[in-house]
């Protein structure tokens, strides 16, 4: 097997575990559940990944990665600080049913039993609360914001969003998607002094 198709054989892997584990979750998922849905065998899985909780680990980073690819595009997007975090909020926010959430959600879980699922998913998660303080610092200093303590601002607002989102993804009907969306934009509207409808 060339180097090549070993890494182009682990992003299938990756990709798939991904899909078995939103299908069956962290704690019902098999490496040999993997390797059927990828048409391959155990040993190959194993040649890639030690254990299973390094394949579960691996692939809640591959998942995680993704998101994280769309949020620093916003980030590093030229538009204002105000559009940032509009498209920021919007960006956190699960829109239906969103495997995205599925697994964040069903790692944070899985990281009381597996010490290297949860600090990655501390440290991954970590990246999140990073960018919303770097918008809301850029707001401050350009006069757009009103905010005398961004990295609170962003853990305050970033603790919402994810309780609002579990409650989306778990209790289905306990709340409508616009109302937890509503309360997201003023959430994040009161912690840096904009009106709602800035956020719309």
């Amino acid at each position: 097997m060339t180097r090549r198709s070993a890494q182009v054989r682990l992003d299938d892997l990756l990709r798939t575990a991904v899909e078995v584990i939103v299908e069956r979750g962290f704690g019902n998922t098999r490496t040999a559940d993997v390797a059927k849905a990828a048409g391959v065998s155990q040993a190959l899985v194993f040649y890639h990944f030690s254990t299973k909780e390094a394949l579960l680990t691996q692939a809640f980073a591959y998942a995680a990665e993704r998101d994280l690819e769309k949020l620093q595009a916003v980030v590093d997007a030229r538009i204002s600080p105000t559009e940032k975090l509009r498209r920021l909020v919007r960006l956190l926010a699960p829109q239906g049913r969103s495997n995205s959430w599925l697994i964040w959600i069903d790692g944070w879980a899985e990281s009381l039993r597996n010490p290297d699922l949860e600090r990655l998913s501390r440290r991954l998660d970590l990246r999140w609360k990073e960018a919303l303080v770097e918008v809301i610092t850029a707001g401050v200093d350009d006069g757009s914001f009103k905010c005398d303590d961004p990295a609170g601002s962003a853990w305050r607002l970033n603790c919402l969003i994810d309780g609002l989102a579990v409650q989306l993804m778990v209790h289905d009907k306990a709340i409508s998607r616009r109302q937890a969306a509503d309360w997201m934009r003023l959430g994040a509207a009161r912690e840096v002094g904009l009106d709602p409808a800035d956020l719309v």
